[in-house]
């Protein structure tokens, strides 16, 4: 099973905050939680629940103190209901599917996006069942879209609710949208802090792309480019996806395709600009620089940063970040609404009934 929702972070510049919610229930795959419940402010990850913990826990200091103690337990109880809800939802959509065993993912996303620049704003509602769209809320028409047929039963129970499509047409578009105003305006010293990256040139082999790879930085609006004799150089280059370190911070990887007699010849640079920093954090492409598992390097720092991207990768990929692609452009990049949102057990828990 590959990433089936994966959750984008464009490498620029971007005025956009979001608030987003991602529930996900699984089947099929052993010693992994089969629910997970997190939200998501900017990009962060600022609470999380699943089926093994039993227990919403902050992500964030700030997260910890903008609310009161009783809320943790009140969220607790709230996704306690919610995995119960998800599990049972995948049951129902195997049925529809005339599906059995294997591996299964139901999933949930919905939150909105204000840029505070142009005062646009976007409110969605994606649900999905094993990497594929399964009905979606449209803001214009207050009606739902049934891709699958197997989802017309619940898109024709949905479009006659018309009290709950006014409700998700008030939520998307009105109150999600002033938490997200008021929460970035409330936490602007943190959510607008700003953290220097680590820049590192890696090399698997000799043969193999020389990669950048920086990490620790904040806030995740990052632009980092390749440089060849002073001059910005886009041939051969692959920009890598900008992930989530556990401590909030952001890693991101710029991978070079040449030949080494090429950088060998040539001044060969790794710039990184984070929004906020004026300073450039430039990495010159020499030997001395390059970590690697050949020749005399510092093989240890290389399998350290190797083996963190390949959890976080198995991470994303498994648990959370599972959709579609008709899904990338929805995030990303995060539950602070939940604070003072009334959760419809119809609208919400059992979205495939």
């Amino acid at each position: 099973m590959g990433c089936l929702l994966e959750i984008m972070y464009l490498n620029m510049y971007f005025t956009s905050h979001s608030i987003r919610y991602v529930y996900t229930a699984t089947s099929g795959i052993p010693d992994f939680p089969e629910f997970v419940n997190l939200g998501i402010l900017d990009g962060m990850q600022i609470d999380y629940y699943d089926s093994n913990t039993k227990k919403v826990v902050p992500k964030q200091d700030w997260m910890a103190k903008a609310v009161g103690s009783d809320y943790w337990d009140r969220e607790t109880q709230n996704s306690i209901g919610r995995e119960k809800s998800f599990k049972a939802n995948i049951d129902t959509a195997k049925q529809r599917f005339n599906q059995t065993g294997g591996v299964h993912v139901a999933q949930m996303m919905f939150g909105c996006e204000w840029d505070d620049e142009t005062g646009v704003t976007r409110g969605f509602n994606q649900q999905g069942f094993d990497g594929e769209d399964f009905i979606s809320f449209d803001l214009k028409t207050l009606t739902w879209i049934a891709p699958k047929p197997q989802a017309v039963i619940t898109k024709n129970k949905w479009d006659n609710n018309k009290a709950g499509n006014e409700y998700w047409k008030n939520y998307l578009t009105q109150e999600c949208i002033d938490w997200v105003k008021k929460y970035v305006d409330y936490e602007k010293s943190s959510l607008m802090r700003t953290v220097p990256p680590s820049v590192s040139l890696l090399q698997k082999t000799p043969s193999s792309p020389v990669t950048c790879h920086a990490t620790g930085f904040y806030p995740r609006r990052v632009h980092v480019t390749w440089k060849k004799d002073g001059q910005d150089h886009h041939e051969d280059v692959e920009m890598g996806e900008t992930l989530q370190n556990d401590d909030g911070t952001f890693q991101t990887s710029v991978h070079l395709n040449v030949k080494p007699e090429e950088w060998k010849n040539n001044k060969y640079q790794c710039v990184v600009q984070v929004s906020g920093i004026k300073e450039d954090f430039i990495k010159d492409l020499t030997e001395d620089e390059l970590l690697s598992n050949w020749g005399k390097t510092n093989r240890a720092g290389l399998l350290v940063i190797v083996a963190a991207n390949l959890l976080l990768l198995l991470l994303i990929c498994t648990v959370v970040f599972t959709i579609t692609q008709g899904w990338n452009s929805a995030c990303i990049h995060n539950h602070t609404a939940s604070l003072h949102f009334s959760y419809e057990p119809e609208l919400i828990h059992f979205f495939f009934k």
